[in-house]
């Protein structure tokens, strides 16, 4: 049965998200994670080496960032709650952070595939999933085509339509520049990536998929059997038009509007203000939703 845990609502947009804390991987694929509080690697995905990170122990929940985004700038905030009581498998995609880029353009589709298979490295048949903004939509494709993953997902500000922001949106994307791409977001990824110059080919990557968007097909949405949670902000990027038609389209779905923007719910790195409390953000929600029989 549907559901909707309503909280006031308007909206307010940032482009991409982000990073900030500095590690050092280890080259390594964990063969036992769940003996592992903590462990960082690469893993030969589809042509990329791409970097994870597994926090803790229990039923896996991967983490999926959005564009422009590295693993701390979206997660850092909610993993350390997370992995108390999950394995956490947060992941960085073609170009962003750590992982490298494989010498084509960006697609959900092809990210959704090198989540498939960096899992079968990693030897998860099964996991719930929490994508953010970008890595919403890229999670959405996943339950499209690797539904046999996915037990429940979360999709934070996911989009699946382009109708579901503002018209203005596409206009900014056509016009995109590195240099109006948020300090934080360049920051949080010079901190982390082995070679800085990609941060161009980041920026671009993600802007040309962006501008190219077409929308997810209404069948391809319907067909969705996961248990799904949708949350938006109030003030988000995202309409709550959007988020009402995700949630009347996904069968098993449950819907929650934040007051706050665009990722303020999880403390994306570009939201924190000087007066942030842990209690700001939704993680008991998320973590209510998921262990829910």
């Amino acid at each position: 049965m549907k559901q909707i845990l309503p909280i006031p609502g308007l909206l307010l947009f940032i482009f991409i998200a982000c990073n900030h804390t500095k590690t050092e991987p280890k080259k390594m694929e964990p063969t036992a994670t769940e003996e592992l509080a903590f462990a960082s690697g690469y893993s030969e995905v589809n042509g990329l080496k791409m970097y994870y990170e597994i926090h803790g122990q229990g039923k896996p929940l991967v983490l999926i960032h959005g564009g422009g985004s590295t693993i701390p700038s979206n997660f850092g905030k909610v993993i350390p709650l997370f992995a108390k009581n999950r394995q956490v498998i947060a992941v960085e995609l073609q170009a962003h952070g750590r992982t490298n880029d494989r010498g084509t353009d960006s697609s959900f589709e092809q990210d959704a595939d090198d989540v498939a298979t960096l899992l079968h490295n990693l030897k998860v048949d099964k996991a719930d999933f929490f994508g953010f903004s970008n890595g919403g939509t890229t999670t959405l494709q996943i339950a499209i085509r690797h539904p046999e993953l996915v037990t429940k997902m979360v999709l934070g500000s996911a989009l699946a339509k382009r109708n579901g922001v503002p018209e203005w949106f596409w206009d900014f994307m056509q016009q995109s520049k590195l240099e109006n791409m948020p300090d934080q977001l360049q920051t949080a990824y010079k901190e982390v990536a082995a070679d800085t110059s990609g941060l161009q080919l980041m920026h671009d990557r993600d802007a040309k998929r962006m501008v190219n968007f077409k929308d997810i097909p209404d069948e391809h949405i319907e067909a969705i059997q996961a248990p799904t949670l949708i949350i938006i902000g109030d003030k988000d990027i995202i309409s709550p038009e959007h988020a009402m038609e995700l949630h009347r389209q996904i069968t098993h779905s449950e819907l929650a509007i934040i007051p706050g923007g665009h990722g303020e719910y999880i403390g994306e790195i570009t939201t924190i203000q000087p007066d942030f409390k842990e209690s700001q953000l939704v993680v008991p929600m998320i973590e209510k939703f998921l262990d829910k029989e």
